[in-house]
């Protein structure tokens, strides 16, 4: 009878602790930096300027086929005006913009992935000039049939000023007039990532 008992015991025991799984650790992806782009957009009183700047290297955390989190360097002297002006590049590597000497790399590391399907909204930690502010933004994610995770965000607004570049800020110089900068800029990402 005792035996029984012990053995009724040793099976609930079982299924119990069965049911508890333990939680299965996302998956780190890489993203290739020779398939995904970052694009940039700068506005002006009198017109824009838009170009390109290069991802560094990246991760992209999946559990299944949700994205729950990821960290991405980029390269700041790698930033190219479509236009190919080197006036404009070399200005916007210098102290006033992004400090490229001093601050050759910024980060973007995820903190919260929400919603749900392909459609998400991504929350996380932007760096720049060493100095670190969240922002939020839609994203369309997906994990692909060949393997891949790809991931893409049209429309990411950034407030340089939040990052102490304050040049040809109207919100920091009252009579620059016509010669004011926008104070946020856009920034849109498409990644590639692979185990």
């Amino acid at each position: 009878m005792k035996l029984k008992i012990s053995s009724i015991f040793l099976l609930v025991a079982v299924v119990s602790l069965s049911a508890f799984k333990s939680p299965v650790k996302p998956v780190a992806y890489t993203v290739d930096p020779a398939k995904s782009t970052i694009t940039w957009v700068g506005k002006k009183v009198t017109g824009s300027h838009n170009g390109t700047i290069a991802l560094q290297s990246g991760t992209l955390n999946v559990d299944g086929k949700k994205v729950t989190g990821g960290t991405f360097t980029i390269d700041m002297n790698s930033i190219k005006d479509a236009d190919g002006s080197a006036k404009l590049e070399g200005h916007l590597k210098a102290d006033d913009f992004f400090g490229t000497a001093k601050f050759p790399t910024s980060t973007f590391v995820i903190t919260k992935v929400a919603g749900s399907g392909t459609a998400l909204t991504v929350t996380g930690n932007l760096t720049i000039k060493g100095i670190t502010k969240p922002v939020t933004f839609p994203a369309t994610v997906a994990v692909n049939a060949d393997g891949t995770v790809s991931a893409l965000a049209g429309k990411i607004l950034v407030d340089r000023t939040k990052y102490d570049i304050r040049y040809g800020s109207k919100s920091f110089f009252d009579s620059i007039g016509d010669k004011a900068i926008d104070d946020n800029f856009e920034i849109g990402v498409k990644l590639v990532a692979k185990k």
